[in-house]
């Protein structure tokens, strides 16, 4: 897929995929950690004949800008990445679809999207909803021993190792793959070449540390703490597809549970016997839920 460079309002370079009529609907697609927009390599390969499929390397992975601060990865900033994203190459509305890390700006994206009219449609994969995750992540000791690497990936100590060792150091320290033999021997290739790329290691773990996400120890009371609240949001009602590989190591299907009470107009298609990297590991599956969705919402 060709790239192009496409500067933001508020100095940010993304490389993008652009691909497919330019007055079709836009569909833009939201990658997560540790990857880049060859996540949606299928997805985009299908859909290009009949909608604009934008596709970029967000900020802090590959050739896109990588600010080193934590501060530039704070969760307003990504989420305003998107629309400026959008603004630059002159779409006014779009479908959001995003996975993973992707997946939780997605959502951020719809709730404000669909404020001001200009996203008319979601489709998320294995991301957790805001108002969903911090409760498990006090909660359920499923979710909260699956989430230990988060603060792994948070921890200073070890910046040391991956100055010296790159990402996938500290990947095969705090985590192991969920079906990772499932990846395409070219794809795993280009994806260990990024991940010796230092600037985007930290850019990357930077999305971690900027989150206002809080995961507790093991050994931390099972409860909510006092004083906590679920963030205030409002419903979103604009529809959304949820798609769930169901064998996720790292973001389990108790994810699903209570989903229906913060979105009003969700479709939910579960995946069995595949994991977390859903669009690429079960893209026919993807691509025929994404299908029916799309059509019945034009």
């Amino acid at each position: 897929m060709e790239m192009k460079r496409v500067a933001l309002a508020n100095g940010i370079e993304l490389d993008v995929v652009d691909e497919g009529p330019r007055d079709a609907p836009a569909l833009i697609f939201l990658h997560g950690f540790p990857e880049s927009h060859r996540t949606w390599r299928n997805q985009v390969a299908h859909f290009s004949d009949r909608y604009r499929s934008i596709a970029p390397d967000q900020r802090g992975y590959r050739g896109s800008s990588k600010p080193q601060d934590v501060e530039s990865y704070t969760t307003d900033k990504l989420i305003g990445d998107v629309f400026l994203l959008a603004d630059a190459l002159g779409v006014d509305t779009f479908t959001v679809i995003g996975h993973d890390w992707g997946g939780a700006i997605a959502w951020g994206v719809a709730l404000g999207g669909q404020m001001n009219g200009r996203v008319i449609r979601a489709v998320i994969a294995n991301a957790p909803h805001p108002a969903v995750f911090q409760r498990l992540l006090y909660t359920n000791p499923v979710q909260r021993e699956a989430s230990q690497y988060m603060r792994g990936f948070r921890d200073t100590a070890n910046d040391t190792l991956v100055r010296e060792h790159g990402l996938a150091a500290l990947l095969q320290q705090e985590i192991r793959w969920d079906r990772s033999d499932a990846m395409e021997p070219e794809e795993r290739e280009m994806l260990l070449a990024d991940w010796q790329d230092r600037e985007a290691a930290f850019g990357m773990l930077n999305w971690y540390r900027g989150a206002q996400i809080d995961v507790p120890p093991l050994d931390a009371p099972y409860e909510i703490p006092q004083g906590w609240a679920p963030p205030t949001l409002p419903p979103l009602s604009i529809p959304t597809l949820v798609i769930w590989g169901m064998d996720d190591i790292a973001l389990p299907p108790e994810n699903l549970l209570g989903l229906g009470d913060v979105v009003t107009d969700m479709t939910l298609v579960e995946v069995p016997g595949y994991g977390h990297f859903v669009p690429w590991e079960a893209p026919d599956a993807v691509n025929a839920a994404m299908d029916e969705f799309l059509a019945k919402t034009e």
